[in-house]
């Protein structure tokens, strides 16, 4: 079986390293597959401002409306409200 390697898009561009990596994180939990890009005397010298400071998100062209999707719902807030479904440690001492 051949598999071919997938054709990469961009799918938003952001300035630093710290929102790329946000970014990165949220949609590989969604199960969406992330490469980041960044100019390399950018990150050598830790530029995160400017055309230097800035990072390309890309994802596999197959999963990238599904990637707009989930970055329009962080985008629209609606991932904020999530951690509040998770039970704190003073509710499992209580349980």
């Amino acid at each position: 079986m051949n598999k071919t390697a997938p054709h990469w898009e961009v799918l938003t561009v952001t300035t630093g390293d710290l929102q790329a990596e946000l970014l990165s994180g949220l949609l590989t939990a969604q199960g969406i597959q992330v490469q980041l890009s960044q100019e390399g005397a950018g990150r050598a010298i830790g530029l995160s401002v400017g055309p230097l400071g800035e990072v390309e998100i890309l994802v596999p062209n197959h999963q990238l409306d599904e990637a707009r999707k989930i970055l329009e719902d962080y985008q629209a807030g609606r991932f904020e409200n999530s951690l509040d479904d998770i039970p704190s440690s003073d509710d499992m001492d209580q349980g």
